[in-house]
């Protein structure tokens, strides 16, 4: 699948899978600067890259496991969710869940894009839903005892 990326900053780096069969394609921070992120405090970082991704895919951004557990970033809203029909510059929302300071560098990895295909549902209401064995047993509730 080709995906058109345009370049908003000429700093940008486009994504790069880390494997041959790596899911997720590493996004680059691209910045003026290094960019000091505090304890619990989230900043917008910049890739410097728009995306045109095909219709019915969309690209599903995550946390880099190594920046996660070395560094204690990782995006805020957990996954971030790049629509096949924006145009925008692609950010990250990165988090400091640490206790410390944490800095990042123009070129840095700060997460990764993973794109996939969607569905999209037709919503109808309806006065009664099936039965299931589960019901209406909810978190913790099907996990063994």
């Amino acid at each position: 699948m080709n995906v058109k990326i345009k370049k908003l900053n000429p700093q940008a780096k486009l994504p790069v899978y880390g494997s041959p069969c790596a899911a997720g394609a590493d996004l680059f921070a691209c910045t003026d600067g290094d960019v000091t992120i505090q304890p619990h405090e989230t900043v917008m970082i910049p890739t410097g890259l728009a995306m045109e991704l095909p219709v019915g895919y969309a690209g599903f951004i995550y946390a880099r496991s190594g920046l996660a557990s070395k560094k204690g970033l990782a995006p805020a809203n957990k996954v971030g969710v790049v629509d096949c029909d924006y145009r925008g510059e692609v950010k990250v929302a990165l988090h400091n869940h640490g206790n410390v300071s944490q800095t990042v560098s123009c070129g840095e990895r700060i997460a990764q894009l993973v794109v996939a295909p969607y569905v999209t549902a037709q919503f109808e209401e309806a006065e009664e839903l099936s039965q299931t064995v589960r019901g209406e047993g909810g978190f913790g509730s099907t996990g063994t005892k």
